[in-house]
């Protein structure tokens, strides 16, 4: 059988596209010779949306996908950039694994604050100065959230490119988060606040908001709500859909959040009364319809700006679904145990909800701390008898 070898090609603008080439050697074992040919042209894409590097990694990545082979992306391993690593090393490890929104964000992240700023800086290059200063600058401008994030993509792409053997030691393994980060948003309202909220709204808007508050729902759980989700007899809401960016999914954000949770009999009462009057009260009719959609479901970033403005109109220091979400975890340790708070968050960790959700309650630490003097303050004898 003819053994064959391939070269990496080459690249050609052609009007308005970038064209691959490649030719296809193979021995001939009757003439005892190579035979060469090229083969037919491949279309890379526009020239306005790459340059002529990213054409050539395109190239690779169509050769390596056709042939089965995997050419090296220059000649001289020294040669290789960040970006081409990251675009056809690492991104196809990790993206198999992401969800298709999920995969969208995190690209848009890496390339805004990665590969935007390393793309053509070749890997030996790298050193830990390097990367510190690009996570110091990122933290002067960056929420807390995302400089955690890309030292975490940074950390994985180097620990990615050691084990690929593209470089024998790791510049970033000893990157650390800078110590000035930007305050992570731990804003709580109190129950008063929440009920203002509840009294300046029709029965459509006080019912989203009111199941929002009282269940911790996501607004992507909220706005998936059909009728038929909903049992007025039982009162129950199966949660069955999601709405993320304009789109149904039939999964949740964690692997607890799809499940039926449990509404008060007011409630569901309301609910059902709210089912009178809409004109979209068929089973499969979205509980909370948009009318300009005839029938279909809120859109939950258009609900967010309606909320900032009531926020705004009210004097509260913010309105969000995660404000909201964040309060009833705060305000809840009072009613529950925090194993109770994690069942109405749907957390998969109970960390997520002590660590990241609970925020302190000022006057419940004043009154510990009151507490724990009056006892201090007894007398001997009265704190044994007690």
């Amino acid at each position: 059988m003819a053994k064959k070898s391939y070269q990496k090609g080459w690249v050609r603008p052609k009007g308005k596209k970038w064209y691959g080439y490649y030719e296809v050697r193979t021995f001939n074992p009757e003439a005892g010779k190579d035979e060469w040919r090229t083969a037919a042209p491949i279309t890379l894409g526009l020239r306005s949306q790459m340059t002529k590097f990213q054409a050539r990694d395109a190239l690779m990545a169509e050769i390596a996908k056709r042939t089965g082979n995997t050419p090296k992306p220059q000649a001289d391993m020294k040669e290789i950039t960040f970006g081409w690593f990251v675009r056809n090393r690492w991104l196809p490890l990790k993206e198999a694994n992401w969800k298709e929104e999920t995969a969208r964000d995190k690209k848009c992240i890496i390339q805004k604050d990665l590969i935007d700023r390393f793309d053509s800086v070749h890997l030996e290059n790298f050193d830990k100065f390097m990367l510190q200063v690009h996570l110091n600058n990122l933290a002067k401008t960056r929420s807390r959230d995302r400089v955690l994030q890309i030292r975490s993509y940074l950390k994985d792409i180097f620990a990615e490119v050691v084990d690929q053997d593209f470089l024998s030691k790791d510049p970033a393994r000893k990157v650390e988060v800078p110590k000035q980060l930007s305050d992570t948003d731990t804003t709580v309202l109190s129950w008063d606040q929440l009920r203002r909220v509840l009294a300046q709204l029709s029965l459509k808007d006080r019912l989203i908001l009111e199941l929002d508050m009282t269940n911790a729902l996501r607004p992507s759980e909220l706005f998936g709500l059909r009728w038929r989700d909903f049992s007025h007899d039982e009162c129950l809401l199966e949660l069955h859909e999601t709405v993320y960016r304009g789109k149904l999914r039939n999964w949740g954000k964690t692997r607890k959040a799809l499940r039926p949770v449990h509404i008060p009999k007011e409630l569901a009462d309301d609910l059902w009364l709210w089912r009178q009057e809409s004109r979209h009260s068929k089973p499969d009719d979205f509980i909370f319809s948009n009318r300009l959609r005839k029938g279909g479901f809120i859109d939950p970033q258009n609900y967010r700006r309606k909320m900032r403005k009531l926020g705004k109109n009210l004097g509260l220091p913010k309105l969000t679904f995660q404000v909201i979400r964040r309060t009833i975890a705060t305000l809840g340790q009072k009613k529950g145990t925090p194993k109770d708070i994690q069942g109405v968050l749907r957390h998969s960790r109970l960390s997520t909800t002590t660590d990241v959700y609970m925020q302190e309650i000022p006057e419940s630490v004043k009154a510990t701390v009151g507490a724990i003097n009056k006892e201090l303050r007894l007398k001997p004898e009265t704190a044994e008898a007690s």
